[in-house]
Formats: structure tokens, sequence, C-alpha cells
């Protein structure tokens, strides 16, 4: 069976979707899906003392009437998990109502030899991209990938790579795990390796399933289509909502000491599992293996991934970029530090706004050339003669930066507490001075 972590798991087991709200269950149908569920978690669940007080938890709100009330199949399956959750403390463990997913199940137990994929399922990934949402290179030679899911890299690979080589040349990788709910640990393998050398042979992580008995191991690649990248510096974006592979991804980057972790304590599941047919409607996602990383000993079940930089996961990506480029700044020789430093004081000054008073910015208001600097309601403007205002970000006594396009700055002169004259300039070393003209445009 196909190990996964997952929260997503209705999109990664292609269950279905629709609301059942017509469907209807007996309370023999109960008893043998509780029946079904216990016996599977006998077998199969990670932790088997666990696994009895579950089953035992089960039967005895049954023989107490506590499931009478839930005539819709879906909502006892949702109590079912509740109940199971309750006691394991496992956000893995699910129990779903999904007729659909159950009998292909069922057909699939009948069949012998390998079974094609779902078609819907199939169908639905690739329409997500495969997880993969965004892909871009932020300012300062930053790449940044916004990573939804983990999928198979059987499936996903082709687009990995072409992921991984857009940002193959970039000095600094920010991965983006804030809406990952997890996936299959094969791709944390394939991403993983990119940030490697092909000379070094990484140890990722240990697990162990219980159903086999079996303690295996993942490692980075000795292959990957196209270009690595072992110089970047790394960054990993979390929220509480980061989940399952997610996590995994992040914890095996925070203690090879290979990654930045920015953001939100992660949700913390570290139980791989698959599915499993409970009964003849219903299907659970049963953790069968544990996580054993081979530097701590331990994973980060129940606790979750804390990062090293804490902030609100709406903030984390502002953050994660400044903090890259000061870091590449610091690192950077005199004739880079300037290109680093350049976009890393336009972040902060983003990100850690300062307070200016009204009559210092009015005592910019003034025309240098074609060039205007206006104030309107508390801020600070720029329009050249016949064009477009544009808004203005105050990063200095001295200093703007232009609100919307960082590669661009204005710095003023000053003689005798006045100013007399604008210099703009730009990232790349263009710069041109204008003296003022008027006080007022």
């Amino acid at each position: 069976m196909k190990q996964l972590y997952v929260l997503v798991w209705l999109v990664l087991v292609g269950a279905s979707h629709t609301l059942f709200a017509q469907e209807t269950i007996t309370k023999a149908e109960q008893k043998s899906v509780i029946d079904s569920l216990n016996a599977n978690m006998e077998r199969n669940y990670v932790f088997p003392e666990v696994a009895k007080k579950m089953a035992a938890t089960l039967n005895k709100k049954f023989k107490s009437g506590s499931y009478d009330e839930f005539t819709s199949p879906a909502n006892f399956a949702g109590q079912l998990t509740a109940d199971l959750q309750n006691v394991s403390n496992d956000k893995h463990l699910r129990i779903r109502f999904d007729p659909r997913r159950a009998a292909m199940m069922i057909q699939q137990q009948e069949e012998e030899g390998p079974h094609e994929p779902d078609p819907q399922f199939m169908k639905r990934v690739a329409r997500s991209n495969y997880g993969f949402n965004e892909v871009k290179i932020l300012e300062g030679n930053v790449g940044y990938i916004d990573l939804r899911g983990f999928m198979n890299a059987g499936v996903a690979g082709e687009t990995a790579a072409a992921a991984m080589n857009m940002v193959s040349n970039a000095d600094a990788i920010i991965f983006d795990l804030r809406q990952n709910g997890g996936g299959d640990p094969g791709m944390i393998q394939l991403l993983t390796s990119y940030l490697y050398s092909e000379d070094d042979l990484i140890h990722l992580n240990n697990f162990y399933f219980r159903p086999t008995d079996e303690h295996t191991q993942t490692w980075t690649l000795p292959y990957v289509p196209g270009k690595r990248n072992p110089d970047a510096e790394v960054f990993v974006l979390t929220s509480d909502y980061t989940f399952s592979a997610a996590e995994e991804f992040t914890y095996n980057l925070k203690n090879l000491e290979r990654a930045t972790i920015v953001g939100e304590t992660t949700g913390g599941g570290a139980h791989p599992g698959g599915a499993e047919l409970i009964g003849e409607r219903f299907v659970a996602f049963m953790p069968n293996g544990r996580a054993i990383n081979p530097i701590t000993n331990t994973n980060w079940e129940g606790t979750g991934v804390s990062p090293h930089v804490e902030i609100d996961s709406e903030g984390a990506l502002e953050k994660a970029h400044q903090l890259a480029l000061e870091k590449l700044a610091d690192q950077a020789e005199e004739e880079d530090k300037q290109y680093y430093a350049w976009f890393a004081s336009y972040l902060k000054a983003k990100n850690e706004p300062a307070e200016i008073s009204k009559a210092k910015l009015m005592a910019y208001v003034g025309k240098y050339g074609p060039r205007n600097l206006l104030y309107e309601d508390g801020k600070l403007y720029y329009q050249r003669d016949g064009r477009p205002r544009m808004d203005l970000l105050y990063m200095s006594d001295t200093s703007f930066a232009f609100a919307d396009d960082p590669s661009i700055r204005i710095d003023m002169e000053y003689e005798k507490g006045e100013a007399k004259a604008l210099v703009i300039s730009s990232s790349n070393g263009w710069k041109e001075r204008n003296e003022r003209s008027l006080t007022k445009p």
C-alpha cells in the first residue's frame, strides 16, 4: 500500500466532494462500520495500545446509544473521527463517508494486477499544477515557490523539475508551505535533492511501518533532472495549517541546518499511512507508520515544527524575503553587497515602517525640474510632469523608495535645513539629479 502523509487526504485519495444529504445509516450498519474500523486499527494503526483504547471507546459509545442520533452517515463519520482523535490526538486519523471511493476499492480488491489511477483524481491534480501554485523570481534574485501539496513524484516529477530549474540560478529560495496540508514523501526527497550537490548523500529520514514491522530510510537522490542549487540560502514559510509531508520537509531542513523557518508553528502530524476500506461505504485514512528523524531520533507529532523566526503567517513572505537579502548582503563581496542591501533596505522599511511628521514631509514638497513631490492625506507622492502619481515609501530622513517599484529610489539633498535637490536612481546604477525650482509644483 502506498504510504502518504496527508491532511488534504480528500484530494490526494481522489475522494468525492458530494454532500450525501439524502443518505441514511442504520444502527446495524453503524455496528458493522465500528467492527470493521476496530479490526483495521488492530492490524494497522501505528500504536497497538492506542488502537485498543480507541476500539474500547467506540464500543462503549455504541452500546450506550451515543451514536443513535446520527442518522446521516457523513455526520456519523465525523463523530467517529472526533472520538478517535480525542483518544489518540492523531490528526491524520480520519473517517469519511465516501461510497464512490469505497466501491472503487472493493473493485480493486477483486481485480488482479496493477490498478490504473483514478482519472478524476488525475484530472484534479493536473488542474492544480500538481501543487505548484506559483514560481517566480523576487527582487534581489530570490526564488519563490508557492507549493500547496506534495504530490507523487512519479506523477508530478516533471513539474517539480521545472519549478526547481526555474530557481536554479537564484541566490536564495523561499518555499511557501503556508497552505500546504501534506502529501507524498517521495516529493520531499526529490525537492530536497536539488538543494544539495550530487556529491552529497544526505540522510533525510527514517520510518517504521507497523503492518510489515519494517524500517525504511530516505536519502537525497544521486540524480535529478536539470540543475541543482546547493549554494542557495533556503527559507521555508509555515503556518498552523502546514501539516504532514509539508512538516517533514520543514523538519528535515531545520535539523539539517539547511533552511531558516519563518512563520508559525506547524500542525503536528508525523504519522504516514494510507486509505483503508471500512465497511462497504466508508474509507479511513489509517496512520500505520511513524517518522524517526536520524538527527533528533523523534518527530514532530503533536508538537509541530517551531520556526526560527516566529511571525504571523500573513507577514512571513515579506519577512523571509528581507532576511534572505540581509543574509546575502552580509556574505557578499563589496560589489554584490550593494545590490542585495538595496532591496533589503526597501523591505525593511516596508516591514518595519517608521513614523515621520507632517512638517518633515511638507518640507520635501516642491518642483524639481520635471519631477514633483506632492503631499496629500498624510502621505508623500512623486509625479513626473504629465505622468501618473506614484506612492512613496519612507526609508530615512533623506530617502524614499517607490512603494510599487523597489528598484527606484529618491534621495534628497539638503543645505541649511532645506531641500535643494532630488536625486532619482535605480538599482542598476542609473542616476539623475534635479535641483529644486519651486517650493510647490
